[in-house]
């Protein structure tokens, strides 16, 4: 599976949270790999529930938003995760403008909550850099 989210945004979401530890490209590598899956999945849930609605268009509401935040607020950039959130769901549904960015703040929080605990991980093995083994361990351990 090719990722479609580019892992410098992915990147700055794990250092923000890393403070004074570095970040390997691995672990930015595997954390976009892991929003993207999860990207995926929530899009084909907001499709069935479009679907009951009879639309075929996904709406804010549909990824269980009620607010839209504005689009400058997000660190991950919204045309990838329009990409992904088309990676599952049939061709026929649209996307509109306000699920890309709730999407996009749903899977930057994700990604927020994941690069936090990745970080823990690494401090306790008392190391300097957040690693790819730090995000599979997290997904391993709370998932």
């Amino acid at each position: 599976m090719s990722v479609e989210l580019p892992f410098a945004p992915v990147d700055e979401v794990i250092r923000r949270n890393a403070g004074s530890l570095r970040v390997s490209a691995d672990a930015a590598e595997e954390l976009a790999r892991r929003v993207q899956s999860h990207g995926a999945a929530l899009a084909v849930d907001a499709a069935e529930v479009a679907a009951e609605d009879g639309r075929k268009t996904l709406m804010a509401d549909d990824f269980g938003v009620g607010q839209v935040v504005g689009r400058e607020t997000l660190t991950l950039p919204v045309a990838p995760v329009d990409r992904i959130a088309r990676l599952d769901i049939d061709d026929s549904y649209r996307v509109s403008m306000d699920a890309r960015i709730a999407l996009a703040d749903v899977l930057e929080g994700y990604a927020d909550n994941v690069a936090r605990g990745a970080v823990i991980l690494a401090r306790h093995a008392d190391r300097r850099t957040v690693q790819a083994e730090d995000i599979e361990t997290y997904f391993r351990l709370f998932e």
